[in-house]
C-alpha cells in the first residue's frame, strides 16, 4: 500500500521559485508545507547546469533574492557561486526540514469530494501520495532538456550529451567535437572547448546578436562595502535594475530604439572576427531582441581560430561517426554536444497535473494555447498556482525580480484562504483569457513578432507564450494583491447524512462569485 501524507501546502521543484516561496510562505506561518525536488539538492537550473564556463548573463546584484543579498566576487558571478548562494539561503532560512530530495513527482489528480490535490511521489523510500489543499509548481521553464530532431541522432556512436547533463567524464583533448546550437548556453561552452578540442564545429542555424561581457571582479574594498556599509547593496541593485529596464521600449514598443545595442554588437563582432566571410555569415539578419540577446567577450574570438569551423548548412542526420548536412558533407566527429534549449512552450509538468474536468493541463492547452492568469492561475485547476507560468519570462532582466513577484501574489491568494475560509479558490476562465487575449494584444506591437525571427518564445502556432510584454514593475504592480472577483471561491463542503450508515447525501457549500 502507497503511505498517503496530508499537507497544507506542496511545493514542487526547489530552484530559485521554489526555495522563495518556501521561505516566504514560512514567515506567514504556513508551517505544513513540503517542497518535493526531483534532484538532490536546491538550485534547479544552476544545480543542474554545470557545462565549463556556465555563468549568468544578469548582473549578480539583481540576479538575487531581494531579502537575502550575495557576497559576489565578480558582476556576472558563474554557476558554482550561484549555486553556493542558494545552498547558503536555503540552509540559513531554516526551511530545509520540509525538503524532500531525489523524489519525482508522477501524478496530481483534483479530488472534487476531498477539494484536495493527491499528489503521487516516487523517493527513495519508494512512492507516497500526499494529499494537498494547495499546490504550488515552480518547476520553471528551464528544467527539461530538449533534444534535437534529428534522424540518426539515436545511432551516434560517440560521446553524446546535452549542454544541461554535461559528461564531466568526457574526455574532449584532442577530440573531434560538434556542438549544436548557437544560443545562450552554447556561446559560453563554445570559447572552452575551442582550443582543448583537436577539432571543433559549430552548427549555427540563426546567427545571434552578442554584445560584449560587462564582467569584472569585485576588489577587496568593494566587496567589504557590499558586504557592510547600509544602502551600498541596494543602490547597486537599484542601478542596475533601471538600466535593464531601459531596454523595454525598444523591446515592446520601437525596435528601432535598440540601435545602441545593434551598433555595439556589431562591433563586437568587427572586432572579434577577421575573416570578413565568416563575419557575414556570423552576421544576423533580423532586428535585434527578436531572438535572446546575449553577451561574451570570448565567443567570437572562439570561432575566428583555424580549428574551429562555422556549419550553417542545415542538419540532414547524423550518422554513427559524423554529421550529414544538406549538401552532402559528412563531417566526422567523436563527440556531440547539443545546446539546443528546454522545452519552454510545452511544459512537461503539465503532463501530469489532472484537473477538475478529468483531462491534464496539457491537454487543455493543447486546445486552447499556453496561458495562466497572471502567469499563476489556470481555470479547471483550483489551487493550483504557478510560479514562472506562462508570460513571466524576460527578455532583459532578472527572473529572480518576476519570481518574487509572483511570490507576492502568492502568499496573498493564500491570506484571503485563510481568512476567508474558502477551500477552493479557482479564476475564471473569461478572466484567463481575458488576461491572455490582452497579453496577445500586446504582443503584436513586440519586436518577438516584428522582428524577422523565429524563436524558442513563440509557440508552434506562433503564440509567444513564454515573455512578459511589459515593464517588470508592472508586472509587480498587478501582482501586488489577489483580486478576488477574477476567482470563484468556495468554502469547504458539509456533508449530510439522512440514516446512519447511509451513502452521504448531497454536498451544501457557500460559494462568493462576482456581483
Amino acid at each position: 500500500m502507497t503511505p498517503s501524507t496530508t499537507v497544507d501546502v506542496l511545493v514542487m521543484g526547489a530552484g530559485f521559485a521554489g526555495l522563495c516561496a518556501a521561505i516566504k510562505l514560512d514567515e506567514d506561518g504556513e508551517r505544513d508545507l513540503v517542497v518535493i525536488e526531483k534532484g538532490s539538492d536546491v538550485g534547479g537550473t544552476w544545480r543542474d547546469n554545470t557545462y565549463p564556463g556556465a555563468a549568468c548573463d544578469v548582473p549578480s546584484q539583481l540576479y538575487s533574492y531581494s531579502f537575502a543579498p550575495g557576497d559576489w566576487s565578480m558582476s556576472f558571478s558563474p554557476q558554482p557561486e550561484i549555486q553556493a548562494y542558494l545552498q547558503r539561503v536555503a540552509r540559513e532560512s531554516g526551511v530545509l526540514d520540509r525538503f524532500v530530495f531525489d523524489t519525482r513527482v508522477d501524478g496530481a489528480t483534483w479530488d472534487e469530494a476531498e477539494q484536495r490535490w493527491l499528489v503521487e511521489t516516487t523517493g527513495p523510500r519508494g512512492s507516497t501520495t500526499y494529499a494537498a489543499r494547495v499546490v504550488v509548481s515552480a518547476t520553471g521553464g528551464l528544467s527539461e532538456p530538449k533534444l534535437p530532431d534529428i534522424e540518426g541522432i539515436e545511432d551516434f556512436g560517440g560521446e553524446l550529451f546535452h549542454s544541461a547533463r554535461w559528461n564531466h567524464d568526457a574526455d574532449l583533448a584532442g577530440k573531434r567535437v560538434a556542438v549544436i546550437g548557437t544560443g545562450a548556453s552554447a556561446i559560453q561552452i563554445v570559447p572552452q572547448v575551442a582550443g582543448k578540442a583537436g577539432h571543433l564545429d559549430v552548427y549555427q542555424r540563426t546567427a545571434p546578436y552578442v554584445i560584449p561581457r560587462h564582467d569584472r571582479s569585485y576588489s577587496r574594498l568593494e566587496r567589504l562595502a557590499l558586504r557592510h556599509v547600509p544602502g551600498v547593496q541596494n543602490l547597486y541593485r537599484t542601478a542596475i535594475y533601471w538600466g535593464r529596464e531601459a531596454y523595454v521600449p525598444a523591446f515592446t514598443r520601437q525596435p528601432k530604439l535598440a540601435w545602441p545595442a545593434k551598433k555595439m554588437a556589431l562591433a563586437n563582432l568587427e572586432k572579434g572576427v577577421t575573416d570578413p566571410e565568416l563575419r557575414a555569415r556570423l552576421t544576423p539578419d533580423f532586428e535585434i531582441g527578436c531572438k535572446r540577446i546575449l553577451i561574451s567577450n570570448t565567443y567570437y574570438p572562439a570561432l575566428d581560430r583555424d580549428d574551429v569551423d562555422v556549419v550553417t548548412d542545415r542538419i540532414e542526420r547524423v550518422t554513427p561517426t559524423g554529421i550529414v548536412t544538406a549538401d552532402g558533407t559528412e563531417r566526422p566527429i567523436d563527440v556531440l554536444i547539443v545546446a539546443t534549449g528546454f522545452f519552454t512552450t510545452e511544459l512537461p509538468v503539465t503532463e501530469h497535473l489532472v484537473g477538475r474536468a478529468g483531462e491534464t493541463l496539457a491537454a487543455q492547452w493543447k486546445r486552447t494555447g499556453m496561458s495562466a492568469f497572471k502567469g499563476t492561475a489556470v481555470a479547471n485547476f483550483p489551487n493550483l498556482f504557478f510560479l514562472v507560468g506562462p508570460n513571466t519570462g524576460l527578455g532583459h532582466s532578472s527572473m529572480v525580480f518576476m519570481i518574487e513577484s509572483q511570490v507576492s501574489y502568492l502568499r496573498s491568494v493564500l491570506r484571503s484562504m485563510r481568512e476567508g475560509s474558502w477551500a477552493e479558490v479557482e479564476v475564471h476562465a473569461e478572466a484567463e483569457h481575458a488576461w491572455s487575449a490582452g497579453l496577445q494584444r500586446r504582443m503584436r506591437r513586440t519586436v518577438w513578432h516584428t522582428g524577422g525571427c523565429a524563436s524558442w518564445y513563440l509557440d508552434d502556432q506562433g503564440r509567444n507564450t513564454t515573455l512578459w510584454p511589459r515593464s517588470t514593475f508592472a508586472f509587480r504592480g498587478t501582482t501586488a494583491s489577489f483580486d478576488e472577483d477574477a476567482f470563484r471561491l468556495t468554502r469547504r463542503r458539509r456533508r449530510t447524512r439522512t440514516t446512519p450508515g447511509d451513502d452521504p447525501g448531497t454536498d451544501t457549500q457557500t460559494e462568493k462569485v462576482p456581483a
